[in-house]
């Protein structure tokens, strides 16, 4: 931390550290640092559910039933009424349900198993040269777009984007002449600004499906909501937020470096060849390729038909079917067979049990994650419990319909709210952990669909990660800069990220109005726009 706090030597450096700017960014970190571990953060929050609930049971809070009559849940009464769990049916209750609200935890599951597929994937070395060949094989011109893109597309695979794409794109561009710190904010912009678009579904669709399904069931108990309900609209947005990249860094970024001056760098750096795929690794690429072509055709004969087995059994349809429900099986094959094919032929695997070691690794580096979870599932189900989420949704949403903010102009708060909140609370799991208790049920109840609110939260939250010093790569981006720009300061590469951020926040936001609301167009299979109870 002290290294990061230096006052930035470079002529470049000297105003992203001064002025208005500068405060902004010393009050953030400033208040990011105040918030303590997200562990201890959703211990605290869940012990304080607890006491707040028994201060609103003992003045008999309640707001009038939302759901229509007959609906499951709905209380005889019409009214909800906050629950204490400051009593003696409250403690068993915690005591009981500690165990069940972890294992029960929808996105524990799912995460696991499609990491699973995704570790033989990166431990091969599929994901790694697949990056590689599609950056190094793409034109000068076209460089910029395919590092963006690059760097999207590589979040379906945790860390690897940080780690592997963000440095070699500083070498790649410094190897053609131009500015590696470009490079840098054009990949630190798609693996990080761009996190939830991708072109295939990853980790991070069942980790919120799942806690967006929780928070629905505050006002509907039987919604589902399925891992691949923002796949549409992610898929488009993947081309949308490489061209903006592409845009801001060739048009904003890259001239106010200006031309890079090998003195600044606080290494002595070489020229730099990178070095493109071997044949090897080319006959493994196109038989990993080979083999995801064959998986998806036998796929598609269990749900193109229509009789096909994975259709939904009653309906026929696709919309509900057990290809949907259980699309997280699909994940792991499609990273795994095909992970493992190129390892085999590539020669980075001999047999089953390097596959299985891969797997194992990629388990043993979820131990803060499960960590996490487990008190993540604790604040969750207290909340649940205790009908505080839908007691705020409901006065929340009665307070939008007041004030005239029912319309999907409430997005744009909604959206810039969430990429607020990140600045500070760095993990999506994390945020969307506290937020989604109030505001999918709040929104649900002026009539929009959780598929909906869910990917309006996607934007926000990504958005902001490349200017939120509590993100948790935020320092190793830093480390990585300062290689080619001596001493370089916190504010110096927020300065140099600012533009990403405001550009995918408005260019983002215009994509979703225009998908959702102007086109009508569904933002994943089965999705619903508007919520109808």
């Amino acid at each position: 931390m002290t290294q990061q706090n230096k006052a930035p030597t470079s002529k470049r450096a000297e105003p992203a550290q001064s002025g208005l700017f500068s405060r902004f960014l010393s009050t953030v970190e400033w208040l990011g640092n105040l918030l303590p571990h997200p562990v201890s953060l959703f211990a605290m929050l869940a012990i304080f559910i607890v006491l707040l609930s028994g201060v609103l049971g003992y003045f008999d809070v309640a707001v009038a039933d939302p759901r229509p009559e007959g609906a499951k849940g709905r209380e005889a009464d019409g009214m909800i009424a906050v629950v204490s769990l400051m009593s003696a049916e409250g403690l068993q209750r915690i005591v009981m349900g500690l165990v069940t609200n972890f294992t029960g935890f929808a996105p524990l599951g799912t995460v696991l198993v499609a990491m699973l597929g995704v570790a033989v994937a990166e431990h091969s070395g599929l994901i790694s040269t697949a990056l590689r060949a599609l950056v190094l094989n793409a034109s000068q011109r076209g460089v910029t777009f395919a590092i963006v893109f690059a760097g999207i597309i590589s979040n379906t695979a945790s860390e690897l984007g940080y780690v592997v794409l963000i440095p070699l794109a500083a070498v790649i561009f410094h190897s053609l002449g131009r500015h590696p710190l470009a490079g840098l904010a054009a990949a630190f912009a798609g693996v990080s600004a761009g996190y939830s678009a991708n072109l295939l579904m990853g980790t991070v669709d069942p980790l919120l499906s799942g806690i967006t399904e929780a928070a629905a069931h505050m006002i509907d108990p039987d919604y589902v909501v399925g891992p691949e309900v923002n796949w549409y609209f992610m898929f488009i947005s993947t081309f949308v937020v490489a061209l903006m990249g592409t845009l801001v860094t060739e048009k904003i970024v890259e001239p106010r470096l200006g031309k890079f001056d090998p003195t600044q760098a606080s290494v002595e750096l070489e020229p730099q060849l990178m070095e493109p795929p071997t044949a090897q690794e080319k006959r493994g690429l196109k038989m990993a390729g080979l083999s995801f072509v064959l998986l998806c055709g036998v796929l598609a004969l269990t749900i193109v038909p229509e009789e096909g087995i994975l259709r939904h059994p009653e309906t026929g349809e696709v919309a509900g079917s057990p290809f949907l429900k259980g699309i997280v099986a699909f994940i792991f094959i499609t990273f795994a067979i095909p992970g493992f094919v190129y390892g085999r032929v590539a020669g980075t695997m001999k047999n089953d049990r390097d596959a299985i070691d891969a797997m194992a690794k990629s388990m043993s580096t979820l131990g803060l994650y499960i960590t996490l979870v487990f008190f993540a599932a604790q604040f969750v189900a207290f909340f649940k419990w205790t009908n505080l989420g839908t007691v705020l949704a409901v006065k929340g949403a009665a307070m939008l319909q007041a004030t005239g903010l029912d319309g999907p102009e409430v997005f744009i708060l909604f959206i810039i709210m969430c990429g607020m909140v990140n600045l500070s609370l760095g993990s999506a799991s994390a945020q969307w952990a506290v937020t989604a208790p109030i505001f999918v049920p709040m929104l649900m109840l002026i009539g929009y669909a959780p598929e909906v609110i869910q990917a309006a939260y996607r934007i926000g939250d990504s958005v902001t990660n490349v200017i939120a010093p509590m993100m948790s790569y935020f320092g190793l981006i830093l480390a990585m800069a300062a290689r080619y720009q001596k001493n370089l300061g916190m504010g110096t590469l927020i300065a140099t990220m600012l533009p990403y951020s405001l550009v995918f926040m408005v260019g983002w936001t215009i994509l979703f109005y225009v998908w959702v609301f102007l086109l009508g167009m569904p933002v994943g299979p089965g999705a619903e726009t508007y919520y109808q109870p």
